[in-house]
């Protein structure tokens, strides 16, 4: 049998708090009823008194029987419609069901309430405080590493092969790199890059003397004197470096402009010239049908992952003292800008009326569902412990009111006889 869930020590209170108004709407029905064979056969000013108990009598047993067959047969007798929630407690939760449903998850009832909440002023008050920032922050830091910790390789290569590649292969790689590659040209994103591999070019230059005087001796005619070899390849070396540094340390380099023109053209020729299109889609092509894609996307993850779990691991690093400082400058924005509070408040209300939309049927099909598992007798006496109190002064009123007027009708009674 399922019983509902409740505090045994509640109950117990709410079971004394029944008992007495109980007791109390009964003494005044056996008053009643002492009076009234007190006054029995009398006239006069008892006569009165006598209508008015008799009245007060069938008032109270009248009222008790409607507040009794709410939870029980009255007298254990079953006359019928009584005992109404053991026996219609369905019906009942059905109708608290669509009660919910057209009262409560009302659009314009969310809205309203939603709105008088402030959520969103609330909000940027509390994340002001450093304390709550910080509780905040770590919070999620401690959600996002353990999350970022369940995802393996195995489901970093399954998303980009069955999504990402795909979506990759599709996607025509001419506009946007013509898009990126003009943007940077214009804004001299490149430059840092040329730098570096011109840093790096010197660098190898310099270490590797052997090997590019051996590579350009393999260049040599046959017949040329090595000597005469050895001294153009070294020239060759120490002007290589040279030129290198000229380029590297002159920002207005002839190379860098050459360079600069190279990647404009090669912007616009990605744009519009379909044949640079057509080598640029190959080459896109055969770089994601390479087998390392995989493997070099797995390490990138990798990489990320460990990078962004240290971050957020370490409570005094820079990533979460950022994350506390914009928070708390958002909580301030938030609490100043009245427009934003309703903005976001808005955002707030579509998205709970969507979820009641979507599945408010389903939240209030709990009642329904859950009403249907109780036992009925047990419910009954549940509900009669939360109101029953209450409905015995519906029995104490019918006790007052009934006297009232049967007092009334015995003295229109003696008046018009």
């Amino acid at each position: 049998m399922f019983r509902l869930p409740g505090a045994a020590e509640a109950d117990v209170v709410r079971q004394k708090a029944l008992n007495r108004m109980r007791a109390v709407a009964t003494g005044l029905l056996v008053a009643a009823a002492v009076v009234y064979a007190a006054t029995l056969g009398q006239d006069g000013f008892w006569g009165f008194v006598n209508a008015g108990a008799e009245a007060s009598m069938v008032g109270a047993m009248a009222d008790w029987f409607a507040v009794t067959a709410l939870f029980r047969h009255p007298l254990g007798l079953p006359i019928p419609h009584t005992a109404l929630i053991p026996r219609r407690k369905n019906e009942l939760g059905r109708g608290l069901q669509d009660f919910v449903k057209d009262n409560f998850l009302a659009e314009n009832i969310i809205r309203e309430r939603v709105g008088a909440a402030e959520v969103s002023r609330r909000v940027g008050a509390w994340v002001v405080d450093p304390a709550h920032a910080r509780r905040v922050v770590d919070e999620v830091s401690e959600v996002a590493v353990a999350g970022l910790g369940r995802v393996r390789d195995d489901h970093v290569s399954e998303l980009a092969e069955a999504v990402l590649l795909p979506r990759f292969r599709e996607e025509p790689i001419a506009p946007i790199a013509s898009a990126l590659l003009g943007e940077m040209v214009e804004d001299d994103l490149h430059h840092g890059l040329v730098d570096l591999a011109l840093e790096e070019l010197v660098r190898w230059l310099g270490k590797n003397e052997d090997t590019f005087i051996e590579v350009l001796g393999e260049r040599a005619p046959w017949w040329s004197p090595p000597r005469l070899n050895d001294a153009v390849t070294q020239r060759v070396h120490l002007e290589a470096i040279k030129w290198v540094e000229d380029i590297r340390s002159d920002p207005t380099h002839r190379a860098r402009q050459a360079l600069d023109s190279m990647l404009r053209d090669l912007a616009r020729d990605l744009a519009e010239d379909p044949a640079t299109a057509e080598r640029a889609e190959r080459l896109k092509l055969r770089v994601l049908e390479h087998p390392q894609v995989l493997a070099t996307a797995v390490s990138l993850w990798n990489a990320f992952q460990r990078a962004l779990t240290g971050a957020l691991q370490d409570p005094e690093g820079p990533l979460r003292d950022r994350l506390e400082t914009e928070l708390a400058a958002f909580g301030r924005r938030l609490g100043e800008d009245t427009k934003l509070q309703k903005r976001l408040d808005g955002v707030l209300a579509d998205a709970v009326v969507f979820a009641v939309t979507r599945y408010g049927a389903e939240l209030t099909d709990v009642i329904t569902t859950t009403i249907e598992r109780w036992d009925g007798k047990e419910a009954a006496r549940k509900i009669e412990l939360h109101v029953g109190r209450d409905l015995q002064f519906i029995r104490i009123n019918g006790t007052v009111v009934g006297g009232l007027v049967g007092l009334l009708i015995h003295t229109v009674a003696v008046l018009v006889g």
